[in-house]
């Protein structure tokens, strides 16, 4: 559920455990309690837009933020119009660990993932 600014149930995404637990792990790292994964949408990448992650410590008014497990992600408005409804995963396989979207907006993602069109 978002926490802060309200937003509707097409406006929600969802958290894996695995991404929650990745998220978790960082926030230990930094060693600060208040430290979130926001998610950036850009233009850019081969298919159009690109997802972006990276931690932050603040919020602005435009930000919602997603709680699961006491983890939290926030995603500014912009951004979630184009993400809304998707889900947040930690993905770790052969070629390495990364952050995933599974977008439901998407209509073509390029072959690694991390840039897609509408």
């Amino acid at each position: 559920m978002p926490d802060g600014n309200a937003a509707t149930d097409e406006q929600t995404i969802q958290i894996s455990d695995n991404a929650a637990r990745r998220i978790s792990e960082l926030v230990e790292q930094e060693g600060k309690a208040d430290v979130m994964l926001r998610i950036v949408i850009s233009g850019g990448g081969c298919s159009g837009f690109r997802y972006g992650f990276e931690l932050d410590d603040k919020k602005t008014g435009e930000d919602l933020v997603f709680e699961r497990n006491g983890i939290r992600v926030v995603v500014d408005g912009v951004s979630l119009d184009l993400i809304k409804g998707a889900e947040l995963d930690y993905v770790e396989d052969l070629i390495g660990s990364f952050f995933a979207l599974k977008n439901p907006n998407a209509s073509s993602t390029c072959g690694c993932g991390t840039s897609f069109s509408i």
